[in-house]
């Protein structure tokens, strides 16, 4: 299908959208680093990172958490959020979010609450499963049985209650035990601690895989899901589990709370966006991480267009040109009007984020030329007069 031909496509798409909805734009951040990035420079580049999107009007931002992860390495993604809501006026930024198995709901239900408080309601509440076999292993979850979905259901229906409860009460499950107690001795001990927003933070959470089951979980439940994949052959298949779930419970489906994460990079040709890609941080973590995890754990065909490319195939020139946004403007256009158009539309295009310390002139200038130059040509298309 000619260029023009896939956007006015994706027009039409977009108009369908619920009442004055738009197509907006975020960012996920890992957040990544380069090993030799000490833990404070990774941080405070990742904060000054929020204050930039802030300033140039992204929509959101969301935070993800893993523990060992050397180039993944930020293990409280609450911290981060905490201190970027002080020194930003308008993104949303949440964590992206809280692996649910590796924390005691109780506890977490308190500091997502106490989050929404101090934020005003700019955080929603993000959370996941997990999907790190290390850390599995550090907090002895079965993953690889399922065991951590299952936790991550509990914890969530252990939270909600904990929110939305006017009295005392008593949760016996399979892997946690917990209880709202009652008043104590006088009004000075008691629980108290319930979110800002009313009945909860709006929950999202991440799927990954093909048919994703923790997708399926977010249309059962009504919640955001937000998809991480490498190519635009998963997505369909992540929508279609949200409204198989959301058929399940009778939910209705809303495309404009659907979140997709991918990497992007602009520049004023194909040629020098690829060359900051091939030889800057993007390519770096892609041949140190991506490409030998993926390898590892057998998940290439995550980054396939077709399931039968050979394994060998696969390298980043592959991926430049199968999974990535990476051009000039006109080409990124054309490859999220792609997206869209096999996808069938979202409500928030997430530009993935990385390490950009040193590409941080090319990096930033190509962030704001996707949001400046970029994502008008979609931003208004969504509206309902």
């Amino acid at each position: 299908m000619p260029p023009a031909e896939t956007v006015q496509f994706v027009y039409l798409v977009l108009t369908q959208f619920r009442g004055d909805q738009s197509m907006k734009l975020g960012t996920f951040m890992m957040p990544n680093h380069p090993p030799h990035r000490s833990f404070t420079e990774g941080h405070e580049h990742d904060l000054d990172y929020l204050i930039f999107l802030d300033g140039i009007g992204f929509d959101e931002a969301w935070i993800g958490e893993h523990f060992t992860t050397l180039r993944e390495p930020c293990p409280s993604p609450d911290l981060l959020v905490a201190q970027s809501l002080i020194v930003t006026k308008n993104i949303r930024v949440s964590a992206g979010g809280f692996v649910l198995p590796f924390h005691h709901p109780a506890e977490l239900a308190h500091r997502i609450a106490w989050l929404d408080h101090i934020s005003r309601g700019r955080c929603y509440a993000g959370v996941a499963s997990g999907a790190i076999p290390t850390d599995w292993d550090m907090f002895n979850v079965d993953g690889a049985a399922g065991e951590n979905r299952l936790m991550m259901e509990e914890s969530l229906e252990i939270m909600i209650r904990f929110w939305v409860s006017e009295e005392s009460f008593e949760y016996k499950g399979k892997y946690w035990t917990v209880r709202r107690p009652a008043d104590g001795f006088d009004e000075s001990y008691s629980y108290h601690i319930k979110p800002y927003t009313k009945p909860h933070p709006q929950v999202a959470i991440a799927g990954f895989t093909a048919n994703s089951p923790t997708l399926r979980l977010c249309g059962r439940k009504g919640f955001i899901p937000l998809s991480f994949g490498f190519s635009n052959r998963f997505l369909p298949t992540h929508w279609e589990a949200v409204e198989k779930g959301a058929a399940e419970t009778g939910v209705a489906t809303d495309r404009s709370r659907w979140r997709i994460g991918r990497d992007i990079y602009v520049a004023d040709t194909d040629k020098e966006a690829r060359d900051k890609v091939i030889n800057g941080p993007v390519g770096e973590h892609y041949n140190k991480f991506w490409m030998p995890m993926l390898k590892h754990t057998g998940l290439l065909s995550a980054v396939k267009h077709d399931p039968d490319v050979p394994d060998s195939d696969i390298d980043l020139d592959y991926i430049i040109d199968r999974c990535m946004f990476v051009g000039s403007p006109e080409t990124v256009e054309n490859r999220i009007a792609d997206m869209v158009e096999i996808t069938g539309g979202c409500g928030c295009l997430l530009s993935n984020a990385y390490d950009h310390i040193d590409d941080m002139e090319g990096w930033r200038d190509s962030v704001a030329r996707l949001k400046k130059e970029i994502m008008p040509k979609f931003a208004d298309v969504g509206r309902v007069n």
